[in-house]
């Protein structure tokens, strides 16, 4: 199917809420090394985070026991285990767990097993440089995402593999018997839509980065981001059931367009016959009607060491004069010579002939949902280059939060999402999506995975100063009201570059409010022409706000009327929001 923010025409005739819940800063804990705060664990019965520190190699234990005020317990030197920790994951039962590679990170490392005043309870072997640890839904298993980076020569290229670890007869008794840890050597030689390095060996090649787990704990996903796959894995016989290639993104395809230059001195968002390799970062689950959904961070990495790149720019190829009779306009910095791509051995020379017949990127600046086989089923598409040109232009596709980078990273992932999480609050879904370079959240409503509809952008931004508080979002946990020990539900998130990790409050504006002040309201005709009519009683106290789908306002006034004069609306996809008392009370999606 057509992956695009146009499918959320399709949904018109229900009731989609928009911006639903209010996503606030509730404390923030504040080291201000960089590297300080990468990711977090969070235990509810010691009231603890535990962080992961590569500023100090060490993991931080956190008390939050007053969210409002985190305040520092105590850590755990790593390099006691190991040579540095990738992250760590609470396992709910007196117990954190935590990757740790080794001091020459081609060797195998460990997961070290943790109580929640940091004493060391176990370790076990898994594979080389494990970078992710997750737990199952149920609590029985331990996986690890051994990712097997090479050394910086390429002399040494250990296999990326899988572990699992099987903890169901708890922490205390853990032994190396209880690790599984799955090759990749099975790997079928041709993985269409993946991305390989020649010469290199699948189980060599292939580098997992992160896993995501499903609601009834049968299966894991895990996604090898260099090369742009999905593996399966059978959690009832501890197999990988199968490998898929994500295939690519037609960034010439309407609302896939992106800025592609720094050098060009203007917001210019365009689309472009490129292919963007969607290369997730971090990946996460979601079940929805008992089918389960992926739901990944579309960052694309390279792989650039002394003794091999794929990293080139646009500008350095050379490009078939037959497919490109333009190539001496494409190429200069202003359009796309500026681009990061790949070089000719990766991908792009289609023929053998030394030239590029078809231009390929890094990433694809968007989120996407993808179904229980890996299918994207949907696409974020421009929108979040498209939502900062229309709301943040001035730290549009910024480097590292700063105003003053403003497109300065237009030629290389753009926004660079590098986090997901989603959670349930109320009656909906929501996915958070923390973006590494542009800072920030983006919250939307994933209630239906087909057609999911953008909520808010959470942020530090200063507009008067040019600068954010929270910089470089690394990971980012969802805890319901029922698993965190405050009345809210909440969102942790790390910062990276500013050292920071943060709580969030969220509050569902939607809940009740319109039906215990008896209001009503309707929109009628809808697609609507040039006057919009809504049925209900409404007063001083009741406002209304039209905005685009990118979030940007368009018109708003207090609601005195029974129609609103739309004629100078360009045709398209609106959400009417209507407030009483300043409270939300109703918000559809219309057409014009």
């Amino acid at each position: 199917m057509k992956a695009s923010l146009l499918a959320l025409a399709g949904v018109i005739g229900t009731s989609l809420l928009a911006q639903n819940i209010t996503v606030t800063e509730y404390g923030r804990y504040i080291d201000g090394r960089e590297g300080a705060c990468e990711i977090t664990a969070y235990d509810k019965t010691s009231k603890r985070l535990f962080t992961t520190n590569a500023a100090s190699d060490s993991i931080d234990i956190i008390n939050v026991e007053d969210f409002q005020s985190p305040v520092h317990f105590g850590g755990i030197n790593v390099h006691t285990y190991g040579g540095g920790v990738n992250s760590v994951v609470n396992l709910n039962n007196g117990y954190f767990a935590a990757a740790i590679e080794a001091e020459i990170k081609q060797d195998n490392g460990k997961v070290v097993f943790f109580d929640t005043d940091g004493n060391m309870i176990k370790e076990v072997t898994v594979g080389a440089l494990p970078d992710m640890i997750t737990v199952t839904k149920d609590g029985n298993k331990v996986l690890v995402a051994n990712e097997g980076e090479p050394n910086d020569d390429y002399t040494n290229d250990p296999e990326g593999s899988i572990s699992i670890i099987d903890i169901s007869g708890g922490v205390t008794s853990l032994s190396q018997a209880n690790v599984i840890t799955l090759s990749l050597t099975d790997a079928p030689d041709n993985i269409e839509g993946g991305l390989f390095k020649p010469g290199a060996t699948k189980a060599e090649d292939l580098e997992p980065e992160y896993i995501a787990v499903n609601e009834n704990s049968t299966i894991a996903t895990v996604i090898c981001q260099e090369n742009n796959v999905f593996i399966f894995v059978d959690l009832t016989t501890n197999t990988i059931s199968g490998y898929k290639g994500l295939g690519f993104k037609d960034h010439s395809e309407l609302d896939h367009g992106m800025d592609v230059s720094n050098k060009d001195d203007a917001i210019n968002i365009q689309n472009w016959d490129i292919k963007g390799v969607y290369q997730p970062d971090a990946i996460t689950s979601l079940t929805v009607g008992g089918a389960t959904y992926w739901l990944s961070a579309n960052e694309g990495d390279g792989r650039d060491y002394d003794g091999y790149a794929s990293e080139t720019r646009i500008g350095d190829l050379t490009l078939d004069p037959t497919v490109f009779p333009n190539a001496a306009t494409l190429q200069e910095d202003s359009v796309l010579g500026r681009l990061k791509s790949f070089t000719p051995d990766m991908i792009g020379d289609t023929d053998g002939d030394g030239d590029i017949d078809e231009l390929y990127s890094y990433g694809a600046r968007s989120f996407s949902i993808w179904n229980e086989a890996g299918d994207l089923v949907w696409d974020s598409g421009d929108h979040f280059e498209q939502y900062f040109a229309d709301n943040h232009p001035n730290f549009f596709n910024c480097n590292s939060g700063k105003a003053s980078k403003s497109d300065s990273r237009s030629d290389d992932k753009g926004p660079e999402p590098e986090s997901i999480t989603v959670g349930k609050v109320g009656e909906s879904y929501y996915a958070f999506i923390g973006l590494e370079r542009q800072g920030g959240i983006m919250v939307y409503n994933v209630t239906n995975p087909e057609a999911p509809i953008f909520d808010s952008y959470v942020h530090s931004m200063n507009e008067t100063t040019g600068l954010m508080t929270d910089i470089a979002p690394e990971g980012i946990l969802f805890l319901s009201a029922e698993d965190n020990h405050s009345e809210y539900d909440v969102v942790i998130s790390s910062h990276e570059v500013s050292g920071t990790t943060t709580i969030f409050k969220i509050e569902d504006n939607t809940i009740g409010y319109a039906e215990e002040n008896n209001i009503e309201v309707s929109i009628y005709p809808n697609p609507v022409v040039n006057v919009l009519n809504i049925d209900g009683n409404f007063d001083e106290n009741t406002h209304y706000t039209i905005t685009d789908i990118n979030g940007k306002t368009m018109k708003s006034n207090i609601l005195n009327t029974n129609s609103i004069d739309v004629k100078q609306l360009n045709n398209g996809i609106y959400v009417l929001s209507i407030t009483f008392n300043d409270q939300l009370i109703y918000s559809k999606e219309f057409i014009k």
